[in-house]
């Protein structure tokens, strides 16, 4: 991932995928950070993305650029979810997209609990259209 590393610490665009007890996907855009090895989202405790992942343990999280050299990746698993440091987490993901007291004040005034959402980085699928650019 060190080739990736700016996009992931970056406050990049990133889609996360679950699904419904039918099987059909939900996806969503989300905030993410990467940390110990693992992506990370937190998830509202009423949201339905929570349900989902009750009634299929599985989800998939893209995260991209929008603009040249468009690289992104892609993982897909069955996630771990945990309260233990929901409230961290959500703050620090929310300062690198805010800025930092921009996001202390976002954490600070969402009142419902959120679920800590973690992924594993592998194995994940990567790209990186540079190749392919005109140049």
């Amino acid at each position: 991932m060190q080739k990736f590393s700016s996009l992931l610490e970056a406050p990049s665009p990133a889609v996360l995928t679950t699904y419904r007890k039918d099987g059909t996907a939900a996806t969503s855009p989300v905030w993410f950070r990467f940390h110990d090895g693992c992506f990370e989202v937190v998830i509202a405790e009423n949201d339905v993305k929570l349900r989902h992942l009750a009634a299929q343990p599985r989800c998939s999280l893209v995260v991209f650029e929008a603009v040249p050299p468009f690289r992104g990746v892609r993982v897909e698993d069955e996630p771990a979810l945990s309260r233990d440091g929901a409230g961290e987490a959500r703050r620090s993901i929310a300062g690198r997209y805010l800025g930092r007291e921009e996001g202390e004040r976002f954490a600070a005034q969402r009142a419902t609990p959120g679920i800590l959402l973690r992924l594993s980085a592998r194995p994940a699928r990567a790209w990186d259209l540079t190749a392919i650019l005109p140049s």
